[in-house]
């Protein structure tokens, strides 16, 4: 078994994102990026524009002795709302899509399985529209989002955002987190 697999999350803004699974235990790389569009080299001013395709994402290389995917995927469905199209809260667009992307058929069928699951223990009052794209062209995240959360914790959009959203978690989903 691997000690470095790897998924990708879109869960809305990566700021959100990243900033939960860094406190994940087993979770050993979490790199925020632009995935699933057109354009080549992307800035997060082209993302923003939501016309490029691409999603916002964190690529999270992990442990699986240590944590599952079917763990990874459990802490990614609590901590955003998978069945809103392109949208998480007040952040609109492709950009925010709920994606996972990977080209591993043994993953997409752990993914579907578990999708597959929650709606059937109707788990969200609404259908979940989380897609599955494929793992093509990912580009890492200018310097100045990663660790953004931590470095920015009384930034507006942090403070507003972030920081109730990673209450929640952390409130939620103890059992998940490395010790601190």
């Amino acid at each position: 078994i691997s000690m470095n697999d790897e998924i990708i999350f879109g869960g809305g803004c990566f700021w959100c994102t990243e900033a939960i699974f860094l406190r994940i235990i087993g979770v050993k790389n979490v790199v925020p990026g632009y995935i699933g569009g057109d354009l080549e080299n992307p800035t997060y001013k082209d993302i923003c524009t939501g016309l490029t395709g691409h999603a916002e994402v964190v690529k999270i290389k992990y442990d699986s002795n240590q944590i599952s995917l079917k763990d990874l995927l459990q802490i990614f469905f609590m901590t955003h709302d998978p069945t809103t199209i392109n949208r998480q809260g007040n952040d609109i667009g492709t950009q925010y899509r709920s994606s996972i992307f990977t080209d591993n058929k043994k993953e997409i069928k752990i993914i579907k399985t578990f999708v597959f699951d929650l709606e059937n223990k109707k788990i969200f009052k609404n259908n979940i529209v989380t897609t599955i794209e494929n793992k093509l062209n990912f580009y890492e995240a200018e310097k100045y989002h990663h660790d953004y959360y931590n470095l920015n914790k009384n930034a507006p959009y942090c403070s507003a955002v972030i920081s109730p959203k990673l209450k929640k978690f952390i409130d939620n989903g103890r059992n998940f987190l490395k010790e601190n």
